[in-house]
């Protein structure tokens, strides 16, 4: 028989509206736990790169067991989704597993750039929202206001009707509680009976044959791949003979192994999945997302997962610098190479084009490509990659299309000329600008292109004040060049460890990306030049110490903070005819020619050779 207690909910919503830290709340009140057995916050961004920087980039699902005050039991799957666009590949795929959304909305700062787009995708789904306004604990907050946006944006993306008429909960994720009344509540109760009462029960087919499909990957060093993903039709057995339909239409007879569903932050193993619910499953091989699981004797496929095609591309290879080898594990092509298919396995929206020792690949973003490179490194690889590039198209007339995007900058009112002459160097068009207070929130139409290395210099022309979100809107025509970094760069030329005099000697030439003591090699990029030229420079040089100068005299040398340059800042700074070290311990920019002479050489060859 259908189960009629299962709800599969999706929540969705702009980078740091509070997702994470509302679905705390639901776990800790849901009454599942025990007092203590949930400790600190944001409890399933458990990777520990989004407890660092604070975001979610893997989505995540739950389930709660949760009773409602008149006694009925009832089965709630949620999922946790990215709110960057460049994670948006992982919010395509799980909502599929879902039967509505819980679109969260900040209470001040309203509809933004990847609201949009995940509801705009919510609703190619097919998804009618729940509006949860969340953190109207904020003082500034303007709940009406922002339910105004949220209508107008639901009537321009071309939502029906019955979308239009969407419930509402206000809540606050940092004091725990969710009501339908915008003056708060004890608990979030009535966010649990919203759910309950607005989210459909699945309307699917106990009765039919089997169709699942996997949304999602896991690996475990025991037992291999693991599924994941929803029960469409029928119901699927552990030990069962299944068939396993990929992308291609192609389909193999296996058995299913072990069967589990998910409880609480877990799974527990169980016997069979009803219809509509969430399951994991083991003893699969070749199995890969977008894959249908079918009656074996009556085998029919699902519709494949559609993911928007990458925008950015960078070209990976291994790291022949002359400090390669020292630092990590990995060093090799081949283990780059392994490295970068396995990531393939889970990552949906990733690309990679073999071309022997180098690898192109292509992400949705900069951010994309950035956590999977912070990734290697933190896992002991070693590789170089060159700078970013975003991929052209050409329409059915042949002309050159490109992405564009559409950028939206918050800034203090005082600073919107530095910001409106940065962009506009960048090919940026104005489609909106608004003030309010002090500050003013302008809205852009820019090329791809022009966000690269735009971040940095932003926060340089607001004091660190600028507020920056951008989401892909489409490819457009070409917009012309776009000019490069404005500086050139200092490059050391011998190799050895950086003394303080040397730098104290190249103070007045511009700013320098290392200090007294680091080891540098011949080609390594060590400072940002004050004029449009690169230099070599020697930031190794030592004091000559006779009986007339004094070795102490160098204790009073005051040398100027050095520029930190982290993963990200670096691949947003290097150009053409350089790349991005990157080892387990440091983070270098350097030429691709290291020698000066092999610079020349290659500055004297015509263009495309």
């Amino acid at each position: 028989m259908q189960r009629t207690n299962i709800r599969n909910v999706a929540i969705i919503a702009h980078v740091d509206h509070g997702k994470t830290t509302l679905v705390d709340q639901l776990l800790r009140q849901s009454g599942q736990f025990r007092d203590g057995e949930l400790t600190g916050e944001c409890i399933l961004d458990s990777d520990p790169l989004e407890r660092e920087r604070g975001i979610t980039i893997l989505a995540k699902n739950c389930a709660i067991e949760y009773t409602d005050r008149k006694g009925d039991s009832y089965h709630i799957n949620i999922v946790d989704t990215p709110g960057h666009a460049d994670f948006s590949g992982e919010v395509e795929r799980v909502l599929k597993m879902a039967d509505g959304v819980l679109l969260l909305v900040d209470a001040f700062e309203g509809v933004m750039p990847q609201t949009r787009y995940v509801l705009s995708k919510a609703l190619a789904a097919g998804l009618a929202p729940l509006v949860v306004i969340n953190k109207m604990d904020r003082p500034s907050a303007q709940p009406d206001k922002v339910h105004e946006e949220v209508f107008e944006l639901l009537i321009e993306l071309g939502a029906e009707d019955h979308a239009l008429e969407f419930p509402m909960i206000y809540a606050s994720g940092k004091e725990g509680w969710a009501s339908v009344n915008p003056d708060g509540a004890d608990d979030v109760h009535e966010l649990f009976d919203a759910i309950i009462e607005h989210v459909p029960v699945p309307d699917l087919d106990s009765d039919a044959p089997l169709q699942a499909l996997i949304t999602t990957l896991d690996y475990s060093d025991y037992v291999g791949r693991i599924g994941i993903g929803r029960v469409f039709a029928g119901e699927l057995r552990a030990g069962a003979d299944v068939a396993v339909i990929d992308s291609e239409g192609n389909h193999t007879v296996q058995r299913i192994g072990q069967l589990y569903c998910f409880s609480g932050l877990g799974r527990v193993e169980v016997e069979r999945v009803d219809v509509g619910d969430l399951f994991a499953v083991v003893g699969l091989t070749n199995i890969d997302i977008g894959n249908t699981i079918a009656d074996a004797e009556n085998p029919v496929a699902l519709p494949s997962v559609a993911i928007d095609e990458p925008t950015l591309r960078m070209t990976f290879r291994f790291n022949d610098s002359p400090m390669a080898g020292r630092e990590g594990r990995y060093v090799t092509s081949r283990q780059v190479r392994d490295r970068l298919y396995k990531e393939l396995q889970s990552n949906v929206a990733l690309r990679v084009e073999d071309s022997g020792d180098a690898f192109v690949v292509w992400g949705r973003g900069l951010l994309h490509l950035g956590i999977l490179l912070e990734n290697m490194r933190r896992e002991g690889y070693e590789l170089s990659v060159g700078k970013p590039e975003v991929v052209f198209r050409a329409d059915e007339n042949g002309k050159r299309l490109e992405p564009i995007e559409r950028l939206v900058i918050d800034v203090p009112t005082d600073t919107v000329g530095p910001v409106m002459q940065l962009v506009g160097d960048r090919r940026a068009e104005m489609t909106h600008m608004e003030t309010v207070g002090a500050r003013s929130q302008l809205e852009f139409s820019i090329p791809a292109r022009g966000l690269i290395g735009l971040r940095s210099r932003m926060l340089t022309a607001t004091a660190g004040e600028v507020i920056m979100n951008h989401r892909f809107e489409e490819y457009g025509p070409y917009r012309g060049e776009i000019g490069g970094r404005v500086n050139g760069v200092m490059m050391a030329t011998e190799a050895g460890q950086v003394t303080a005099y040397a730098l104290a000697q190249l103070a007045d030439r511009g700013i320098m990306f290392v200090v007294p003591g680091d080891e540098v090699y011949e080609g390594q990029i060590v400072g940002e030049y004050n004029k449009d030229k690169d230099i070599p420079v020697n930031v190794v040089r030592k004091k000559n110490l006779t009986n007339v100068r004094s070795a102490n005299k160098d204790m009073t040398v005051t040398l100027k903070a050095a520029r930190d340059m982290p993963l990200e800042a670096a691949l947003e700074y290097i150009e053409v005819d350089e790349l991005v070290e990157i080892t387990p311990d440091n983070i270098r920019m350097r030429k691709l020619h290291l020698k000066e002479s092999a610079r020349k050489r290659a500055g004297r060859k015509p263009v495309g050779v």
